[in-house]
This record gives C-alpha cells, structure tokens and sequence, in this order.
C-alpha cells in the first residue's frame, strides 16, 4: 500500500469530522481529519447523570504532580478560523472578567477541598486569550493558583496574543515565573492574515515578539499556520523565515481547518488544498535550521531546554479551572459544554458564573473512559510522539499486549505509516504527515460514532 498526496481543488468549504473507516482511507483520502491531541475528542462527551462528585473521581487517582490548567474564554476578536471556546470582547467586558475570577476563586476552593492535590507539576493558562485580562486581573489569577502550589519555580506556559502582550503584562508574567509564551503569529503577510480572517497585522505580531524577546522568557513559541486561501508554499515559507529571525526555541505549524460555526466557515467557496506541499517544504527547512521534529505540529530548537520530566500526559491527571477547561483523570475526562457560537458561549459563560457554590463540587459534563479507552489513548498519544509507543511501557501499564488491545496496531504496521524498532512502534515521515487521520482511524467505533453525531452549538 502507497500513501497519496491530497493536492486537488476541493469544493467543500467546511470540514465535518468523519473518522477513517479503514486504514486504506487513513493512508489514502484526506490527510486532515481532525487533530488528536486529547483522547476522547470534546465532542464526544456528554451530560453525566448524574453528576459524579469530585471526591469519588479523584478518590483514587495519583495527585502528587498534577497538570493544572486555568481557563481565560475571552478575546478581543474571534478569527475566522477559530473554533475555540472564547467569547469576545463585549461590553461588559471588565465586569464580566472580575465575575468570572469571582467564580473561578470559588471553583478553586471547592475542588481543592475535594481533590486535596499534593502540588501542581506544571501550570498553563489558555484560552481564548489569557492575556486580555488586566495586569490587576493576572494578579489575581496568580493568587488562586498559588493555592494549588503554583509559584515561580512551577513550570508554567501561557498564551498571549500580538496587540495583548503588552510589556506590563509580559513583566508580571515573567515575575511569577511564566517559562514558555506562545504566540499565534500565523503569518508574516497581510493578505494571508486578512484572508485567515484574522483582523491584526503583521508589525503588530513581530513588536510583540520584540516585547517578549526583552522581557526574557526562556523559551518563546511562535504559531503558524499553512493552507490558507491564496497561500503557496514559498509565501509559507516567507513566514518561516521570518519566525526563524527571532529565533524562537519552539515553532508549531496548524494545517488550516474550515469548522463549523467559525467566519471561514460561512464563507461560500472554494479552495486550493496545498497543505500537504506546504507542510512538506516547511518540514525540510525546520529540520535544516536546527529544529527537530517532536510530532506532525511541534518543532523545537534542538538547543532548546525541554520541560522537567515530572508529569507525563499519559499517567498523571490534569485539573482544569474555569469554564471551557477540561479535566483529566484515568477514568473520566470531563468539562462544561463547548460552542462555538456567539451567543451559546457566552450562555454557558453566565451559567457558570451563577453556579452555586456546592456544583463546583461536581463533574456534571464529560466522558467516562473505561480501561479499553484508556488503552487507545495511550495508543494514540504515544504513537503521535516523536518518542512513539513503547510495547513495554504499554505492558507495565496495563498488564496485556498492545496489538492484541488495539487491532488497528497490527494493519498499521503491515503499511508504510508505522515502523519497529525493539519494542518501539513508531510513524514513519509518511506516516506522521498523516497524523490528524491516523490518530482518528484509532478512535473506538463508541467514540468515533458519539463525535461524528455531535451538533456543534
């Protein structure tokens, strides 16, 4: 079996999730599928009935280098792209951020009472843009999560934006120990910005880098993205010289998705599909610059410190705070309801500031994630890493075989996606640009039928 190349003119606009339902389909139809970073996809969750207390979920999970996560839904624009939980910039913005820190302070008390984390490992703010609050607003969002144990020698990221990364806020954030900034850049060229549907410019992405460059975080990742209408692979690689300037320790390159709900979404036309080209030739120049390749998105200085060895997305959980955050433990994944819309995100924002205090209590939106599920995901995760799948490390976790658990394991290695080394299973430079369908091809038949059923609000 060959793997093809999708380079043709596609005519639908907007880009449904369908899981591959054969490994031919994986290898041969679209390379872009959906991005399989978490494990059930957010939408396969569902309403929890009833609502699972934190002290029962967390009973008996490892709390001794816990993954938190602070939540910040707020943006001062949505680009055209965007399919993330946020809520721009309203009105009432001021206010309605302080109520959103009032419910926050609150969640944080209940669940530590209910969780009883040992410390906090590591320490990531998102959103949306954390950064949209005020430099008063990222004080107090400090201040809760130093009660999980965050302080300055926590490894902490955060993401920020161009015209919110002021130095007043990148300074507090660099005095409370932030050791990784990420930035959407997206593109150094106006038209490619303007055709994202992302109302910013170029001068005001690379005079935040210099800001960010001046405070002196110890690492700096840059966003871009490849795909986008009118892009061709040397206008793509234009932005890579460009990022490569300043030198940034980490770059992540996103194929561009047309979602549902989002502004490029309700655009009616067609477009030239050059990802794959794009990708490619980025690859090649990254690699030849000093980078190596961590997985299909992430690309690091090979010079570049990388993150105390502490926590392992595949063992230890996560708590997340704030409304669109998910949490994580071995058997339940859970969070508030995602949309996407307008009015339905900020519905689900004012819900959740309203809550009684006792509901923080609880997991009431989620998915349970039995010992078959649990098995797919390490699957998934690890055979999308650089590192790939140990069958060992896999044996020591759950007692059994891999190929046996998973079936897929078996066709994958009979094609040219997937190569062996040892007890190591790892994807093969053909198979990792085809990550986003290899990833959803190893979906249960369970998880696959509950996303591909899911109406986005």
């Amino acid at each position: 079996m060959t793997l093809t190349v999708l380079s043709e003119r596609d005519e639908v606009q907007v880009e449904p999730y369908r899981a591959p339902s054969s490994l031919d389909e994986a290898l041969t139809g679209s390379p872009y599928v959906g991005y399989a970073y978490s494990y059930p996809h957010k939408t396969a969750y569902a309403p929890l009935a009833p609502p699972r207390p934190l002290r029962e979920v967390w009973a008996k999970e490892p709390t001794d280098a816990i993954f938190l996560y602070a939540h910040i839904p707020f943006c001062e624009m949505r680009c055209g792209f965007c399919n993330l939980f946020t809520q721009v910039r309203p009105r009432d913005f001021d206010s309605l951020q302080d109520r959103y820190l009032d419910a926050l302070s609150e969640q944080a008390a209940r669940v530590l009472d209910a969780v009883e984390p040992q410390r906090a490992a590591r320490f990531a703010v998102g959103g949306g843009t954390p950064t949209q609050l005020s430099a008063k607003q990222l004080e107090r969002l400090y201040g809760i999560a130093s009660r999980f144990g965050v302080d300055a020698s926590t490894y902490t990221i955060i993401e920020t934006s161009p015209d919110t990364a002021t130095t007043d806020k990148l300074e507090i954030l660099r005095g409370h120990g932030v050791n990784r900034v990420s930035m959407g850049v997206q593109s150094f060229d106006q038209a490619e910005l303007a055709a994202a549907g992302r109302p910013t410019s170029v001068e005001s992405g690379r005079a935040a880098i210099e800001r960010i460059r001046a405070v002196g975080f110890p690492t700096l990742n840059l966003d871009l993205i490849y795909g986008i209408d009118g892009q061709t692979v040397a206008s793509f690689l234009h932005s890579i010289e460009e990022a490569l300037q300043y030198e940034p320790q980490e770059l992540f390159l996103y194929p561009l998705y047309v979602r549902e709900r989002t502004g490029l979404g309700r655009r009616a036309r067609a477009w030239t599909d050059g990802r794959l080209e794009q990708y490619r030739a980025a690859r090649a120049r990254l690699l030849d610059a000093g980078y190596e390749q961590i997985s299909m998105r992430f690309f690091r200085r090979r010079d570049a410190e990388t993150p105390p060895g502490d926590y392992s997305c595949q063992a230890d959980g996560m708590i997340g705070l704030g409304c669109g955050a998910r949490s994580y433990t071995r058997s339940l994944h859970y969070s508030e309801e995602w949309a996407v819309g307008k009015n339905d995100v900020r519905g689900i924002i004012e819900q959740w500031i309203a809550r009684d205090g006792t509901d923080f209590e609880f997991a009431w939106h989620g998915a349970e994630v039995p010992v078959a599920e649990q098995q797919r995901r390490f699957v998934i995760q690890s055979l999308l890493h650089r590192e790939g799948l140990s069958l060992a490390a896999y044996t020591a976790r759950f007692g059994t075989q891999a190929q046996e658990d998973v079936a897929e394991l078996g066709e994958l290695l009979s094609s040219p996606a997937v190569t062996r080394t040892g007890d190591t299973l790892s994807l093969t430079e053909a198979g990792l640009e085809r990550s986003d369908a290899i990833g959803p091809y190893l979906y249960s038949k369970t998880t696959r039928g509950r996303s591909e059923a899911y109406t986005v609000r």
